[in-house]
């Protein structure tokens, strides 16, 4: 009787104050030698960042990879979380009915990191989006978009139990601060220009590269247009076209490279003279930030909503985005790039005041 009292006394006591465990699904790639390995990817690197910024901060959380559903119970079990972030859209619905009778104190969270026209992509969104939403309350479940207008078109069609948490980066903690005077050197003839991430229809690639020819050609400078090849989702004829496109080319240069764990991306970044990532959805774009925490001049789209309207270009209109190029390229000397990390640093200071908010107390939450 005693232990049992003691127990419940313990279990109170570590309720009053949260403990968070993101748990995502591992990913895989096959490498050159058909070697199957785990990814790093964005989502993770996503993750892993808002981790870190809690734990620097005092709250207990934790991140872990499963191989599906059927290992969420054996990990929960393991860390004992007062709240577990799903990332992204991989839990079936179903799954949640036996989770809550198994841990019926915690409270979920589905963390949704695309807009509208992304998850138009993914068959089983809408769907599970509802269900979740209709079992919400039963099973303590809430669903959390990384962006204010994600959270309001989820509103306006009914979802319920929403709860905004936005993607944070680590710009001063992770990034050091390299400014211009001490940068690469100028190179006479060549310009790199970073086209990062997954292959994909939303992130515009093609347009990009032929916008970068574009603007080689005007700047009298060979184009070295450096993209991801490795990672392909859905686009597998962008990146055919892309090959094809500078096959053609007398001057200008296609770079391929594998998919890079973050820090040995960031360094690969640090050797850019430009980035790009003009694509027609974003909630955050992590990519952009590397470049922008390196004071990279960068190109996007307003999509990213954290960028200066300085740098962002219609990503229809090839004529705006060399226009927008030939503009970052000429002011990179006088460090107005720099914006951009102003900007960031702003809206992940904001990021981490809501994650902080949400977790000094889960007291009358749920």
């Amino acid at each position: 009787m005693w232990v049992k009292y003691s127990l419940d006394i313990y279990f109170k006591r570590s309720m009053s104050h949260p403990k968070v465990l993101f748990i995502l699904k591992k990913r895989h790639l096959y490498n050159l030698h058909s070697k199957d390995y785990a990814m790093n990817s964005g989502l993770l690197n996503s993750a892993q960042f808002v981790n870190k910024m809690l734990q620097r901060n005092g709250v207990w959380s934790e991140l872990v990879q499963v191989n599906d559903n059927n290992d969420i119970d054996r990990v929960v079990t393991k860390h004992r979380p007062t709240h577990v972030i799903i990332e992204a859209l991989w839990v079936i619905p179903e799954k949640f009915n036996i989770l809550h009778k198994l841990h019926p104190n915690i409270n979920w969270i589905i963390r949704i990191h695309s807009e509208i026209p992304f998850i138009a992509n993914e068959g089983i969104a809408m769907e599970w989006l509802f269900k979740y939403s209709q079992e919400s309350q039963d099973l303590k479940i809430q669903i959390a978009p990384n962006s204010i207008k994600m959270l309001d078109d989820l509103h306006n069609i009914g979802i319920k139990n929403l709860v905004y948490l936005p993607n944070y980066y680590p710009v001063h903690h992770h990034c050091k601060f390299v400014p211009f005077d001490t940068d690469h050197d100028w190179d006479k003839h060549n310009v790199n220009i970073g086209c990062f991430g997954a292959i994909r229809p939303m992130k515009n690639q093609l347009t990009q590269a032929i916008a970068a020819i574009e603007f080689g050609n005007k700047i009298g400078k060979t184009i070295h247009f450096h993209i991801n090849a490795e990672r392909v989702e859905k686009g597998e004829n962008a990146l055919k076209n892309i090959r094809a496109l500078f096959q053609n080319q007398k001057h200008h240069k296609l770079v391929e490279h594998p998919w890079y764990n973050h820090e040995d991306f960031l360094d690969i970044v640090s050797k850019m003279d430009l980035g790009m990532q003009v694509s027609f959805n974003e909630t955050f774009n992590i990519v952009a930030a590397d470049f922008v925490s390196l004071n990279i001049p960068f190109i996007g789209s307003k999509e990213i909503p954290w960028l200066s309207c300085l740098y962002q270009a219609d990503p229809t209109s090839i004529h705006k985005i060399v226009g927008k190029l030939k503009f970052a390229y000429a002011v990179k000397p006088f460090g107005l790039q720099k914006l951009n990390r102003i900007f960031l640093t702003n809206a992940c200071e904001d990021a981490e005041s809501v994650w902080l908010k949400r977790f000094e107390n889960h007291k009358n939450r749920l």
